[in-house]
């Protein structure tokens, strides 16, 4: 079901209009009822394994911790050390999880340094080196052992390796592979293996029925079907084989577009989402499972250049990844305006059209929707929080904390 269906928009509009008549745009929102609704849903659909939020898709402490306290949330799966760091410090999570490898040697000193840190927070890893830049900036003999995740390549390699199909991450891709490294990771004083992680961006990152592309869709959902039944297979080999060599805590996969199918998945232990608690619109091309959208930003109608446009004043909130027109934040409310194809979204200003472009008047506001989710964070050092047609509470971002990790 299309996120559209089960909302009125029109309501939906005047609801947040309501609830903002006394700010100024351009600002963000979080409507909390479609958020809860959203983090009950992901928890349900991951069938009783625990749900672990991905900061980088939120970029918020409050609203992280928000999940948290909710039933089936537990730990973070942060994008940097140096924000684990902070969240430990802040009380947000006593169990952290760094998605990534790193190289931030201040970092790593804090957490080496720290007994408290070295015990909530676990290092990703996916070769010895990096182990060794670890011993680098703190030697074992002084430090606590520093608890580690092996990040094992989800990626999908048919044609005996000729093609890949997925992100490229981690040079760990087979059972030998995770078994190899486990064995000279549980061998190095310093260190302690606790878990394993795995991303299967072709299937949880990748939108099986893209809007408009029928035939993309298709081809995308028979690659899927072929790809999840391989890695159920190597990531159950391959957590067999790193137990040999490791009492693993955890053993982490998916994202929000895989947490029902991950969760099946019975070598997983624990699942990681956080888009699907904002719902942005690279999410409205699945079939699965949609969120309801939860986060918006609102910009101001400032222009009539002419007969069935209307401009507002910023909108170039561009979304990573590849350069496509799915990285463009999508002008959501009122329903029936569209960026214009010669322009895109602006940074100072961008250009509507569509059916509704002329019922807009300077001053009206435009409500948009961010292509990804904790980007949107990026732009705004707070964001408002709205129950019914109220803000109930006004948050800082990350960047509102003075916070950018990347």
């Amino acid at each position: 079901m299309h996120s559209d269906v089960r909302i009125d928009r029109d309501a939906l509009r005047d609801r947040l209009d309501r609830a903002t008549a006394h700010l100024d745009p351009p600002f963000a929102a979080v409507d909390l009822t479609a958020f809860d609704a959203n983090a009950d849903a992901l928890t349900e659909r991951a069938a009783g394994k625990p749900v672990r939020v991905a900061s980088k898709s939120v970029r918020c402490r409050d609203l992280i911790t928000r999940a948290l306290s909710r039933p089936g949330w537990h730990g973070v799966m942060a994008y940097t050390v140096r924000e684990a760091n902070w969240l430990v410090r802040a009380g947000v999570s006593n169990d952290v999880l760094v998605a990534y490898p790193s190289a931030d040697r201040a970092a790593l000193a804090e957490l080496t340094g720290d007994n408290k840190l070295a015990e909530a927070v676990t290092l990703m890893v996916d070769s010895l080196e990096q182990l060794d830049l670890v011993d680098a900036v703190a030697p074992p003999e002084k430090r606590a052992p520093v608890r580690v995740c092996l990040d094992l390549d989800a990626s999908w390699r048919p044609a005996r390796g000729r093609l890949h199909i997925g992100v490229r991450r981690s040079p760990i891709h087979s059972a030998d592979d995770a078994g190899t490294l486990a064995a000279r990771v549980a061998a190095r004083r310093g260190f302690r293996l606790v878990g394993l992680m795995s991303y299967e961006a072709q299937i949880a990152g990748l939108g099986d029925e893209p809007p408009g592309q029928a035939l993309r869709g298709m081809a995308i959902r028979a690659l899927q079907r072929r790809s999840y039944p391989e890695l159920t297979a190597r990531r159950g080999a391959a957590v067999a084989a790193v137990r040999e060599h490791a009492d693993l805590a955890f053993v982490n996969g998916g994202g929000t577009g895989s947490v029902a199918a991950t969760s099946a998945d019975p070598a997983v232990t624990e699942i990681t989402a956080g888009s699907g608690l904002y719902g942005p619109t690279l999410f409205d091309g699945y079939r699965a499972w949609r969120p309801v959208p939860a986060a918006f930003f609102a910009l101001t109608v400032v222009r009539r250049p002419a007969p069935a446009v209307a401009t507002v004043l910023g909108g170039g909130w561009i979304a990573s990844g590849p350069a496509h027109q799915s990285r463009l934040p999508e002008p959501w409310l009122p329903a029936g305006l569209r960026l214009i194809g010669s322009e895109g979204a602006g940074e100072v200003q961008t250009p509507l059209t569509g059916t509704a472009a002329d019922r807009l008047s300077i001053g009206d506001r435009v409500w948009f929707r961010h292509a990804k989710a904790g980007e949107l964070s990026e732009h705004v050092n707070e964001l408002h929080l709205i129950e019914g047609d109220r803000v109930v509470a006004t948050v800082p971002s990350y960047r509102g904390e003075g916070q950018a990790f990347l």
